[in-house]
């Protein structure tokens, strides 16, 4: 250390987004925070909503370090529970709210949350998992249940008064607004509890650090170039990933936070209109709702509107008629374990000049390590070595910073797993570009290896989406008795629309090499999880049960 150095409260501040509220309070103090329906704040409001909801919470007898979970969608409250559950000095957990009782009680019991808020909407489902807690434990959770605004049903307070009589805003009322504000202690101390979706294994409880929550949300705001008081439409869920850190993020910059508790086409086209929104998030699902929306539930765009997207690669197609549209799509891409998006496909202006086509292309790449992340790297995942920058030999998607998760709850061996190394390692398959951009080309679970050759089904879904019918698809290995796997695909055709499976298979393998195009078309609506990624252990187990094709068929192929 150089002499005349010192490390003192001065300036050394634990990194926090809880920090973003009371700043805003002040320097956007009248501007509006959150708009619902009819419901309106602004970042005065918020504040003190946030500071009476961990006063309240406090007093509940809820300790640093306590779990507080959520079954709540889009709504006001879960706003405020992003700010006020930490402020108590609690971790917040985001239950899915499409989880059924079982799941529920299963996450309850495992993060051992102390206190439940739930939407009426779910309330039965909280009311299942209770009942199964109660077979093996004997102190159930508190449970705060979050009425509709300021309506009241009968049935709604019967279940008040079963679950002890606490309701949101009398209970945010019990708060007091000169409750000194738990900062953390350290700014590695959890923030927020977030399992995972459950696409290729059972959930784990991925733990976020107030340092990694502050890091992520102002990176994301970067890369979704957000300016100061942006307009965010929410139909990225808040339970998933804290909202992508954005939570936290539009708070840092003033901005309004639009919500929702439905994602329809027609409700994305109305809030845009009403509330001039700059930026929306979303799944490739929420883009294609957008694309294939109906002519009456359209309206014309007030001005350019920044839509990020992550989850699986949106097919060039889908960000080509999006750009049609007047939306500009950016790319990112992250898991769970790295508090959401965590690269971003940065622009280059010398791309301005190649056909649209390509561009669609090279966009819907996964590219760089936002500026919150030190590294991401393809690399060879026994030698560890990067793998050379030929667009064509696969490794995994490697990463390492300080936006990479504390660790996965209670499973020391799954982190240490996770992190052999020194690297946080994805299950992503992908390749690196001659100017170092990577694209991932599959899940490890997901590849198909046909023949000895290895088939990328996000290759495959890219052809099928072009084909004018499709609305959406996914692509499976069909286990094979003569070549191993075949591809398999799952397609929803457009409303109108009708084309055989026949006809989508010469349409790929006219496009395709042989071995890439599928052998199978299955006709059904593909099953998705709330954050929009299409369930393929789901679809593989249907493949699996199709049987295999036979030889004398499939060798001709």
């Amino acid at each position: 250390m150089m002499e005349g150095t010192v490390r003192c409260s001065a300036n050394d501040v634990p990194l926090s987004p809880i920090s973003f509220l009371s700043r805003s309070a002040v320097a956007y103090r009248d501007s509006l925070s959150v708009v619902y329906g009819d419901v309106k704040y602004t970042w005065q409001d918020t504040h003190r909503r946030c500071i009476k909801l961990a006063s309240a919470i406090a007093r509940l007898g809820i300790s640093r370090g306590d779990v507080v979970a959520t079954l709540v969608p889009n709504v006001p409250a879960m706003y405020e529970l992003h700010f006020g559950v930490p402020m108590a000095g609690a971790i917040l957990c985001t239950l899915n709210i499409r989880h059924d009782s079982a799941m529920v009680a299963v996450l309850l019991k495992h993060s051992e949350a102390k206190v439940v808020f739930v939407d009426y909407q779910f309330v039965h489902i909280v009311q299942g998992a209770f009942e199964i807690l109660s077979k093996t434990i004997t102190n159930l959770p508190r449970l705060i249940l979050i009425l509709e605004c300021v309506q009241w049903a009968p049935t709604i307070g019967e279940s008040v008064s079963t679950f002890g009589n606490l309701e949101y805003e009398s209970f945010l009322a019990t708060g007091n607004l000169d409750f000194e504000v738990r900062q953390p202690n350290d700014e590695w101390d959890p923030i927020s509890l977030n399992y995972t979706s459950g696409t290729t294994s059972s959930p784990k409880g991925v733990i976020y650090s107030h340092r990694g929550a502050y890091l992520n949300s102002l990176a994301t705001a970067l890369i979704f170039e957000m300016g100061s008081m942006p307009r965010y439409l929410w139909c990225v869920p808040m339970f998933h990933c804290n909202g992508w850190c954005l939570t936290w993020g539009v708070a840092a910059l003033g901005g309004t936070n639009i919500c929702q508790r439905n994602v329809t086409a027609k409700s994305i086209f109305d809030s845009i209109a009403q509330h001039n929104v700059t930026h929306l998030g979303g799944a490739p699902t929420v883009l294609n709702m957008i694309i294939n929306a109906p002519p009456r539930d359209r309206r014309p765009l007030p001005g350019k509107v920044r839509v990020m997207t992550g989850a699986a690669p949106p097919p060039p197609q889908v960000l080509y008629k999006m750009e049609e549209l007047g939306f500009e799509v950016i790319h990112s891409y992250g898991l769970t374990e790295t508090y959401g998006p965590s690269t971003v496909c940065s622009w280059k202006t010398e791309w301005n000049a190649l056909p649209r086509d390509t561009q669609a292309m090279i966009k819907s790449r996964q590219g760089l390590q936002h500026l919150g992340l030190e590294e991401v790297d393809i690399k060879d995942p026994v030698t560890m070595k990067s793998v050379p920058s030929d667009a064509k030999t696969i490794g995994e998607a490697m990463f390492r910073g300080n936006t990479v998760m504390n660790g996965y709850l209670k499973n020391l061996e799954a982190t240490q797993d996770a992190f052999k190394g020194g690297w946080f390692r994805s299950g992503d398959l992908g390749v690196k570009h001659p100017d170092g951009y990577i694209e991932l080309k599959d899940r490890s679970k997901d590849i198909i290896i046909s023949g000895g050759e290895n088939v990328s089904t996000i290759e495959v879904e890219s052809v099928i989406f072009t084909h004018p019918s499709v609305l959406d698809a996914a692509v499976v290995g069909r286990p094979d008795d003569y070549w191993g796997e075949t591809p398999c695909a799952f397609v929803k055709l457009k409303d109108g629309c009708d084309v055989s499976a026949e006809e989508l298979i010469k349409y790929c393998r006219d496009r395709l090499p042989h071995y890439m195009a599928p052998s199978t078309v299955v006709f059904e609506d593909l099953p998705k999880t709330s954050t929009g990624k299409t369930q393929k252990f789901v679809l593989r187990e249907k493949a699996k049960a199709i049987g295999s094709l036979s030889k004398a068929i499939t060798s001709k192929l």
